[in-house]
């Protein structure tokens, strides 16, 4: 049976119209039962669960709920930006509470931005996301752009950076005309690569000319798109960039009660009876979020090519082990 603040999550969500963290809910309840042995009754949740998220999005389609239509760069500006609708959400990625707390507050601020403005106040727009490879930095562009059902840009650095002198400014003044013409994210991945710290040893004319240009742009822009910067070597950058963004926003690797959560909600349909998640958890140390998902992944896959539903421990921590190795080289 679902636990009380289940029933009355699901509630608050029915209420609110909240779909997708009405079927977040639900989908705890489903593996809730799995893990107390009711694999029947989870996979026929499971099931319900699929069927009613298909259905919405095909009414979702027919009615083109879409309030922006995609837009497609063209020319010059198609060199330098690639655009998606992001379909993922905030509900579906494990955060740290304080990360969760932060990029909530983005999305009520940007959702209350008519009722901000008219006090003169302004929403927060402006990100810059640190810390290490596969903690859910590019995710949570992608997650905001789709709870806010914008498209996301995302820079394109090889063909922005250039060695000739002037060009790479001239390129990133494209950028920033499409963030007034275009509503949308604008995702700067890697962004060390053009904010360097100046002065530093890797510092060359162009890129001092690129970086200060972008800050004059950060600084001149007044549009309503969000702009999300990500890096995994925050060291590096110029500090000049810090006070340029509304919040700076750092990720670390899972800790215990997130690993478990992500192993959870990988596996929790198809883990056999004997499923030692404590000795996972213990084995997932250290492994970012996307190594410890591609682990539970892998082992999934193992099972089904061997003609089996269920996934054991050992093979999850074999995949992690597997991983380690890769990473020491």
């Amino acid at each position: 049976m679902a636990r009380s603040d289940q029933l009355k999550a699901l509630l608050r969500a029915h209420a609110g119209d909240d779909s997708e963290h009405f079927y977040s809910v639900a989908l705890q309840v489903a593996a809730d039962e799995a893990r107390r042995g009711h694999v029947r009754l989870a996979a026929e949740l499971k099931e319900l669960i699929d069927k009613a998220k298909s259905q919405r999005e095909v009414s979702g389609r027919i009615r083109s709920a879409r309030p922006i239509p995609l837009a497609q760069p063209k020319g010059e500006l198609g060199d330098l930006l690639t655009v998606r609708y992001p379909t993922e959400h905030l509900s579906e990625m494990v955060l740290a509470p304080p990360v969760q707390i932060r990029l909530q507050r983005v999305l009520r601020e940007q959702r209350s931005a008519a009722a901000l403005m008219g006090y003169g106040l302004s929403p927060r727009r402006r990100l810059l996301l640190v810390g290490p490879p596969g903690t859910g930095k590019t995710m949570t562009a992608q997650a905001l752009a789709g709870e806010l059902r914008l498209p996301l840009f995302t820079v394109r650095f090889d063909s922005l950076i250039t060695k000739f002198m002037g060009e790479s400014a001239t390129k990133l003044r494209l950028v920033f005309d499409a963030l007034k013409q275009t509503r949308g994210v604008y995702f700067f991945d890697e962004f060390d690569s053009l904010g360097l710290q100046r002065g530093s040893h890797h510092d060359v004319a162009e890129m001092r000319r690129t970086l200060n240009m972008f800050l004059q742009l950060l600084d001149q822009d007044d549009s309503d798109s969000l702009i999300i910067a990500a890096t995994n070597h925050a060291k590096d950058l110029d500090v000049a960039l810090f006070r340029r963004f509304d919040d700076v926003i750092r990720y670390e690797p899972p800790d215990s009660d997130q690993a478990k959560t992500l192993i959870q909600n990988r596996l929790a349909l198809f883990m056999t009876a004997d499923f030692d998640a404590g000795g996972v958890v213990e084995a997932a140390s250290g492994h970012s979020h996307a190594e410890i998902a591609r682990a539970c992944t892998d082992a999934l896959k193992d099972a089904v090519m061997d003609g089996n539903d269920r996934v054991t421990s050992d093979a999850v921590i074999a995949h992690l082990e597997e991983r380690a190795q890769s990473n020491r080289g």
